[in-house]
């Protein structure tokens, strides 16, 4: 029997934990559900005998290198700056990781250390990164088998929610970590473009995006990511003269947001003082210049250079901005006392469902002439244990775990999943999960 350890019970780990499961007795697995919550723990596990549900602290030494030890393979469903400190101990004592996170330094320092233990350290194999890679390099190694020759690659995903449940003015609800989507567009942007770099800083990341069309009949918009630039490299496409990955959201949300930057209200580099008794009210008159309580809604709406009857400034009062209630955290940065109030607003209700959006845009020379492919998917999540995002960042490190059991990926040392023995049977399975690019 092999034992395969699953660090973190998260939103993210439930479809992964239940194809682990699933497989459990025809492949001889146990599987080991670690977490600081026990019974978040054991709510994953469920009834099913091929399971263990156990305590844990990360950074309790002795707990994490017992169960590290006495298992086969290691999945890190932790924070991402986690990661290093189980990546260390799978040194140690030879185990193999996967992660769904980006490649660290951190973890790129421990190639050497991973190849003469002979075990691999996969990372980036979630959705985005991850999905992303697998259909990224199918579509780009059959164009250059064909002899042709990549002129432009543009990568897009976003986690949304779906359509019969977007019923708010803003067009978003929360499908991943919150932290995430408030801190996003804080770091400067680059790409390529027509052959030029090209830089976007933070402060106007929202304010340069591009209609994206998915299908017949959906279109969204795009906001660059932090770093395009890296995959070129890996990718193997050193020809392509433009090189964008970027995030959507329904159109309108980037202007909306951009307000938010423009205020003040994303920064999480300072605290606050007194957030537990500071109004959200208060808060807003704090941050613009010459507000007072009986101002206020004037101010903001000149600040932003907007009238009180747009919708844009009707967006930013509907999340509650202006209202009177206490933020009610201790040394809150604006960024945590904005979070606090949208995950109130943008919650998903209960029976409401997410939905993913990927798509590659890419094109190419091939005798003289320019060709355009592009492929999309769209993923729903079943329920709200089984999310989308839940499916697609855990399906494809699942299958991943097992394929490396199994011995069918020989692959070592520290990895990302670009090649061809990692895309075509992981893409291949993910289709019968209705995991299909079109």
């Amino acid at each position: 029997m092999k034992n395969i350890l699953v660090l973190g019970a998260g939103l993210s780990s439930s479809y992964l934990i239940k194809y682990l499961l699933q497989h459990a007795k025809k492949e001889d697995w146990k599987i080991i559900v670690a977490d600081s919550n026990l019974e978040l723990a054991q709510k994953k596990i469920g009834k099913s005998t091929f399971g263990k549900a156990v305590e844990m602290d990360i950074h309790n030494q002795e707990k994490r290198q017992e169960l590290i030890k006495n298992s086969d393979l290691v999945i890190s469903m932790l924070p991402a700056t986690l990661h290093f400190i189980a990546a260390q101990d799978c040194i140690l004592y030879q185990k193999h990781l996967i992660t769904a996170s980006y490649l660290s330094e951190e973890m790129k320092s421990l190639h050497t250390q991973a190849l003469k233990a002979n075990v691999l350290f996969l990372n980036e194999i979630g959705l985005d990164p991850g999905i992303d890679h697998l259909s990224a390099m199918k579509m780009i190694h059959h164009i250059q088998s064909e002899g042709g020759e990549i002129v432009s690659f543009e990568s897009y995903c976003g986690g949304l929610v779906a359509p019969e449940f977007d019923d708010n003015p803003w067009n978003y609800k929360f499908t991943w970590n919150p932290r995430n989507v408030v801190l996003a567009g804080q770091a400067t942007a680059r790409y390529l473009e027509a052959g030029l770099l090209k830089f976007i800083p933070p402060n106007r990341i929202f304010s340069q995006t591009k209609k994206i069309k998915v299908g017949k009949n959906n279109t969204f918009e795009s906001y660059a990511n932090r770093d395009s630039l890296s995959y070129i490299d890996p990718y193997g496409i050193g020809s392509a003269q433009t090189v964008l990955r970027g995030t959507l959201r329904k159109v309108g949300f980037s202007e909306a947001w951009n307000c938010l930057v423009k205020l003040g209200l994303t920064d999480d580099s300072y605290s606050l003082p007194q957030t537990e008794t500071l109004t959200y009210r208060e808060l807003m008159s704090a941050f613009i210049g010459g507000a007072n309580s009986e101002n206020l809604e004037k101010k903001l709406a000149d600040f932003l250079g907007l009238t009180k009857a747009s919708k844009l400034y009707k967006k930013i009062l509907w999340l509650g901005l202006l209202e009177t209630n206490a933020i009610g955290m201790h040394n809150a940065t604006p960024a945590q006392a904005l979070q606090k109030l949208l995950q109130e607003k943008w919650k998903l209700q209960k029976g409401e469902l997410d939905q993913i959006v990927m798509k590659h845009e890419i094109s190419y020379k091939l005798n003289g002439k320019i060709y355009y492919e592009n492929a999309s998917l769209i993923v729903n999540g079943e329920n709200q244990q089984l999310t989308s995002m839940a499916k697609t960042v855990g399906l494809p490190m699942a299958i991943a775990a097992k394929l490396l059991l199994q011995g069918k990926i020989k692959a070592r040392g520290v990895q990302i999943p670009i090649t061809k023995e990692f895309y075509e049977p992981i893409l291949l399975e993910l289709e019968k999960y209705g995991v299909k690019f079109i």
